[in-house]
């Protein structure tokens, strides 16, 4: 399998789980402790793009170099990115929740869906991308 296949499959897996890990942590926070969803969608965001940096940089772009200059690197374009991706997601969800009266879970999945592709091409073209 070439290269770039096997790095759009391994993000599409890793993508997925990163993805039902944010929406089971807001369906969690918000469905049995009753956070309210912009909260819920705070806390969902920061635990998904820990898991999403591990495997990110460890599976689906190979960096294994622990460097702290490269590492450090590496994790502030990732939460840099990641803090876009933080504020389409929230952005989406109060859009379609407070003005157009949809159902908070649809919000999450539909603002997760574009999300993981502003995230994959950051990932893939700025983060981590091989040093020349």
């Amino acid at each position: 399998m070439k290269k770039s296949n096997k790095e759009v499959i391994s993000y599409l897996v890793f993508g997925v789980l990163t993805t039902a890990i944010n929406i089971g942590c807001y369906w969690f926070l918000t469905k049995i402790v009753l956070f309210d969803y912009k909260t819920a969608t705070t806390i969902a965001w920061v635990v998904s793009v820990l898991f999403a940096f591990i495997t990110n940089k460890l599976y689906v772009f190979n960096s294994k170099s622990f460097v702290i200059k490269i590492f450090l690197k590496e994790l502030f374009a990732f939460f840099l990115f990641r803090s876009l991706s933080y504020v389409v997601d929230l952005g989406m969800m109060i859009v379609i929740i407070e003005w157009i009266h949809i159902d908070d879970m649809i919000a999450k999945v539909a603002a997760n869906i574009v999300v993981i592709l502003i995230n994959f091409f950051a990932s893939k073209f700025y983060i981590f991308k091989p040093e020349k």
